[in-house]
């Protein structure tokens, strides 16, 4: 069980309250955390922990979610993804470099890496590409976070990443992702992509 703290906060919670009901870990969302209050606001601070006063686990999704739902107001390319804040709707461009500089700013323990989330109704040929691009982006976000670890004066040093398979409804590209991520050798995968359009006996058939 993992509460989201979407801005680093648990909603109407205070964080010794979220500790009692036995959280073993919360979510923060890169995302919002980069459009306010900013990544180095948390860094000046002592990062995430110390910023929302939570001494147990933290993970940081990696923004792809957020970034792929806003529709019209994004563009994906192989670079990365082009969006409008919510807030102010000025322009960003968030790739996979930039999504693991964040987190590492923000110094969750698992960072999950940028991947996208394709609509899982899309037709097949665009989930194989899409499947494809996640592959690639996961290739970057492991590379630049050796690039990161290798800095001085991190905020969390023992931060882990997680890789996300994707796939949509396609159980033969799943296994396929699957596969290929595997390779990979990271901490931890993921499942994602699912509860985004398609039935629950549908969700539950690719989970099994």
């Amino acid at each position: 069980f993992m509460p989201v703290g979407t801005q680093a906060t648990v909603k109407a919670m205070k964080p010794e309250d979220v500790e009692k009901t036995g959280a073993e870990i919360i979510l923060g969302n890169t995302y919002h955390l980069y459009l306010r209050p900013g990544e180095d606001i948390v860094r000046e601070a002592g990062g995430l922990h110390k910023f929302m006063n939570w001494h147990r686990p933290i993970l940081t999704d990696s923004g792809g979610f957020q970034v792929f739902s806003l529709g019209k107001f994004r563009k994906i390319t192989e670079e990365g993804a082009k969006f409008k804040s919510y807030i102010d709707g000025s322009s960003h461009m968030m790739t996979p470099e930039s999504s693991i500089e964040v987190q590492t700013a923000l110094g969750s323990d698992i960072m999950m890496a940028f991947d996208e989330c394709p609509p899982s109704l899309a037709e097949r040929s665009y989930i194989e590409q899409s499947v494809d691009r996640t592959t690639r982006w996961l290739k970057r976000c492991k590379a630049e976070m050796a690039r990161l670890n290798a800095l001085p004066d991190r905020v969390n040093p023992e931060q882990l990443l997680f890789g996300i398979n994707q796939g949509g409804i396609l159980e033969d590209v799943r296994i396929r992702h699957a596969r290929e991520i595997r390779e990979l050798d990271l901490d931890g995968y993921a499942v994602g992509g699912l509860a985004v359009g398609e039935s629950a006996e549908e969700m539950y058939r690719i989970l099994d």
